[in-house]
C-alpha cells in the first residue's frame, strides 16, 4: 500500500549513527544537519555516537510528535529504529550508510546521500512487512547457531582491520573453524513439526538478500512468508565449505540445507538461552524462539 508524501509539510526527526559502515555517516553529519534545517515544520537531530543507547533514542522519538523519522545508518541501526516505529502511523525515511544495506537496496533506495535525501522529499510511503523473533523486530534476517558466532568474530576483525566486505568474509571462515557442534532443535513451521540437528537456523525476510546469493525462497518472502534455512548436520570444515558455496552462489536446497517456508515459526532448543542475530546485531534470548511476520507493519519512504 502506498501513500503520497509529496507537497506536505511534516515534522521530521533525523537519527544518524556516525559509527555505521566505514564511518560514512560521520562524514555526512554536517550535510544531514544542513538538509534538516531547510525542511519546513518542526525538526530535530539525534546523533548516535559511541556509548549512545540507540534503542532508547528510537523509542523516545517514536513516542514523540514527529510524523517522519529519518534514520542514517546500516541495517542494524535501521532495524532498531524500525522496531520502535513498527505498528505506528509514523513514516520512516532511510539514508543507507552501512556495509551491505540490504534493506534499502530491497526498496530501491539510493546509496548516494543527495539522492536519498531527495527521495525523502518527493517519495511515497509504502507499508512493508517486518519479522519478529520473541517480539523483537528484524527486517532482513534472524538466526541461531553459526551466524551469531560469526558476528562475534566480525567485531574483533573490524576492530583490527576496519570495516570492509573482505574483513566480513574473513570473519566467517575464522568463526566457522571454531564454531560449536550442531544443536538439536524442534522446529514448528505453521503447525508442522520437524526435529533435526543443525549448526545454523537462518530465517530470511528479505527477498533481495536471497536473490543476491541465488537462494531459493525469495518468492515465498515476497508472498509474506519467512524462508527458513536449516544447514545439514555437519562438522566445522563442512561448514567452511558451506560458507564458500554461499560466497560463490552455489548452495542448493536439499543437498546443502533444508528450506521450509511459513509465516509462523517456533524453534525449541535444549539450552535455555541462545545467542540470536537480528540484522547483524546479536543478543541472548530465552528459548523457545517465536518468529512471526507482521504484515504492512512499517511505513517506509520509497521511490
Amino acid at each position: 500500500m502506498y501513500h503520497d508524501t509529496r507537497q506536505k509539510e511534516s515534522s521530521i526527526c533525523l537519527i544518524a549513527n556516525d559509527k555505521s559502515g566505514k564511518g560514512k555517516a560521520s562524514e555526512q553529519v554536517s550535510q544531514l544537519e544542513e538538509w534538516l534545517k531547510r525542511q519546513p515544520g518542526k525538526t530535530r537531530f539525534e546523533r548516535v555516537s559511541k556509548g549512545s543507547d540507540i534503542q532508547e533514542i528510537a523509542q523516545r522519538v517514536a513516542a514523540g510528535p514527529f510524523e517522519t523519522v529519518v534514520v542514517a545508518g546500516g541495517d542494524g541501526t535501521i532495524s532498531t529504529v524500525a522496531g520502535a516505529l513498527a505498528g505506528t502511523d509514523k513514516v520512516m525515511g532511510v539514508i543507507p550508510s552501512g556495509t551491505f544495506n540490504y534493506f534499502s537496496r530491497s526498496l530501491d533506495i539510493p546509496d548516494e546521500l543527495e539522492d536519498a535525501l531527495r527521495l525523502i522529499e518527493v517519495g511515497r510511503s509504502k507499508a512493508v512487512n517486518v519479522g519478529t523473533i520473541n517480539d523483537r523486530v528484524f527486517l532482513n534476517n534472524a538466526s541461531l547457531g553459526a551466524y551469531p558466532a560469526i558476528l562475534d568474530q566480525r567485531e574483533d576483525v573490524y576492530r583490527r582491520w576496519g570495516r570492509s566486505r573482505i574483513a566480513a568474509h574473513w570473519s566467517v571462515i575464522k568463526a566457522l573453524l571454531t564454531v560449536n557442534k550442531p544443536q538439536s532443535m524442534r522446529v514448528t513451521v505453521d503447525g508442522t513439526v520437524y526435529r533435526m540437528k543443525t549448526p545454523l537456523a537462518f530465517a530470511a525476510n528479505s527477498a533481495y538478500q536471497l536473490e543476491e546469493f541465488r537462494l531459493e525462497g525469495a518468492d515465498a518472502v515476497r508472498n509474506g512468508q519467512f524462508a527458513l534455512y536449516l544447514a545439514k548436520d555437519c562438522g566445522r570444515f563442512e561448514m567452511v565449505k558451506f560458507a564458500f558455496k554461499l560466497a560463490r552462489r552455489t548452495l542448493q536446497a536439499d543437498r546443502d540445507f533444508t528450506l521450509i517456508c511459513g509465516e509462523e515459526i517456533l524453534i525449541e532448543t535444549l539450552h535455555a538461552h541462545r545467542l540470536v542475530a537480528r540484522d547483524g546485531e546479536k543478543e541472548r534470548m530465552l528459548s523457545p524462539f517465536r518468529l512471526r511476520v507482521l504484515h504492512d507493519a512499517l511505513n517506509v519512504i520509497v521511490p
